[in-house]
């Protein structure tokens, strides 16, 4: 007789347990959403925002046409250009150089050696400098030292030095998340280590490697303080990577606060700014996924 009143208690705590389970996991899920929606909410705003005060200066001529008169007339050809040669001379130099070092922490020093541990930690800490602390050390070495003086060159590869850190620890951390068990099949049939790591660790680390990228480009498309002291601010035609160029970045900040009657010309080159991070963006998807398919092919 006990034990048959002691079910109903028993049935009883163990739906209440469950509710409470399922009433917590409600609120974790409409806290995550409600989240989600306001990152989504802002990045709309600001897109919304930089749309409406913005969009009725962009053109033809405006994207095609060289600046005049500070900016408030003519276009940003030659700024984009130079934002362009910046980029490329950054990424490549800091993606050779940073997939090496990261393929080294991740398959050379996988017993977590002094060594490795020296070089996570300096990377740790040259990711939290400031971006002014890049631009005197860029403006001593390559400007000074090096004799390159205000160029696309010494931008550049202060530009590499900024993004180096960050994308070296994504990489690595990428290429630690590729099972060990697919090395040592890949082992087992007899892969050299060349081709396990082309045809399974890059592949299988594309996803982190492009995320990492992502955040690179992202850091060095919206630099301003590093090339102030770097690549200097002329608006002509660069002709070479020792001419001086001007950041789209910092042609925004000019428009903005320097140059009056630019701010409308700010924002469409705000615009301009974030539909090209938005381009290299979807490049990156594209290639990553060419890489996850290249590994299921496999």
């Amino acid at each position: 007789m006990p034990e048959a009143t002691s079910q109903p208690a028993v049935l009883f705590l163990s739906t209440g347990t469950q509710a409470r389970h399922a009433w917590r996991e409600a609120c974790v899920a409409g806290v995550l959403w409600s989240v989600a929606l306001c990152v989504v909410g802002l990045f709309a705003w600001m897109l919304g925002d930089l749309i409406l005060r913005g969009m009725h200066e962009l053109s033809f001529d405006f994207l095609f046409q060289p600046p005049e008169d500070a900016g408030r007339a003519g276009g940003i050809s030659t700024i984009l250009v130079g934002t362009l040669a910046l980029l490329g001379v950054a990424l490549g130099t800091a993606l050779p150089i940073g997939l090496g070092t990261a393929l080294l922490l991740a398959e050379g020093t996988r017993t977590d050696t002094p060594f490795g541990r020296f070089v996570r930690r300096s990377l740790d800490v040259l990711a939290g400098v400031p971006s002014i602390i890049f631009g005197l050390f860029g403006l001593a070495f390559f400007g000074q030292f090096l004799g390159w003086g205000w160029s696309i060159l010494s931008g550049g590869m202060t530009l590499a030095c900024m993004i180096l850190p960050l994308f070296v620890r994504t990489t690595e951390e990428s290429f630690r998340a590729v099972p060990l068990t697919l090395r040592q099949g890949a082992a087992a049939l007899g892969l050299s280590k060349s081709a396990q790591l082309w045809h399974l660790s890059l592949p299988g680390a594309a996803p982190g490697i492009t995320a990492g990228l992502i955040l690179s480009i992202g850091r060095a498309l919206a630099e301003t303080a590093a090339l102030l002291f770097t690549a200097g601010a002329a608006m002509r035609m660069p002709e070479s990577v020792f001419d001086s160029a001007r950041a789209l970045s910092y042609h925004i900040y000019l428009l903005a606060i320097e140059v009056p009657g630019g701010q409308d010309r700010a924002y469409a080159s705000a615009i301009v700014l974030v539909g090209l991070l938005l381009l290299i963006n979807g490049i990156a998807v594209l290639l990553t996924r060419q890489f996850k398919h290249r590994l299921v092919q496999l």
